[in-house]
């Protein structure tokens, strides 16, 4: 990190050099350092995009005093979903029930951040201006898959059984996995809840935090190096504690 203190700004991307420089910082993250792949991957310019991205939003956080891009979130309103012609975690999971709900819909994806920023404040940021948007836009529930590194299931035993086990999604809401991995690999009894815990991605535990589930099954990504799980916040579910942590981020957006 360099010395000089960073200086947050957050926008939406608005012209195609904002969507380069979110997709070059993917690149980074999700390709070099993850070992990730996909059929529009560009090597060659260091550039990790897909066929979804030009549908979604893509929220930017930037370090004014380095001049550069360091954080990165997807988004897709329901709206969008509809000219596109399904979410994108439609590939991964049966997502009937959150559309069956007649509830706005927000999917996620694709979040990250610069090494160098992780830990900080940076993610902090992020969060802030994703709940200026979800007020905007008036979103009732908040969704998307979420990754584990690697993919073996057998290796994610604990944090998968310590989800299904804990953080199941409600009927209503509860996505399920078109290419099926069980997470109910360990009985709850057996399991060392807090080895578990630990092994979970800071970002799941952040929805965790909010409230949010999971839904039921893991999807294993061989092209990503990734198992996912599909996330799912419901605003209206939240609790006091949680609605605080919440509008707290909103207010400093």
């Amino acid at each position: 990190m360099h010395s000089q203190a960073p200086e947050f700004s957050v926008k939406l991307a608005d012209c195609e050099a904002d969507l380069i420089a979110a997709q070059r910082l993917r690149y980074d993250v999700f390709v070099r350092e993850l070992g990730g792949g996909g059929s529009m991957v560009d090597h060659e310019a260091g550039l990790e995009r897909d066929r979804f991205d030009p549908y979604f939003d893509h929220m930017l956080v930037t370090d004014e005093n380095r001049g550069e891009l360091v954080g990165v979130y997807r988004l897709l309103r329901d709206d969008q979903a509809a000219e596109l012609g399904q979410f994108y975690s439609e590939d991964e999971y049966d997502l009937s029930a959150l559309r069956n709900s007649g509830r706005r819909l927000l999917e996620l994806g694709r979040s990250c951040l610069h090494p160098d920023y992780r830990g900080g404040t940076a993610m902090y940021h992020l969060w802030s201006g994703l709940a200026q948007y979800i007020a905007e836009h008036e979103i009732e529930i908040l969704f998307g898959v979420a990754s584990f590194h690697g993919t073996d299931p057998a290796q994610l035993a604990e944090p998968l059984s310590l989800l299904h086990h804990r953080h199941l999604a409600p009927q209503d809401l509860r996505a399920r996995s078109k290419s099926f991995q069980s997470m109910d690999l360990i009985p709850e009894p057996e399991l060392d809840r807090k080895a578990a815990m630990t092994a979970v991605p800071s970002l799941i535990k952040a929805y965790l935090r909010l409230g949010g589930f999971v839904g039921e099954g893991a999807f294993v990504d061989a092209a990503f190096n990734t198992t996912d799980v599909c996330l799912i916040l419901d605003t209206a579910r939240m609790n006091e504690r949680q609605r605080k942590i919440y509008s707290g981020a909103r207010s400093t957006a």
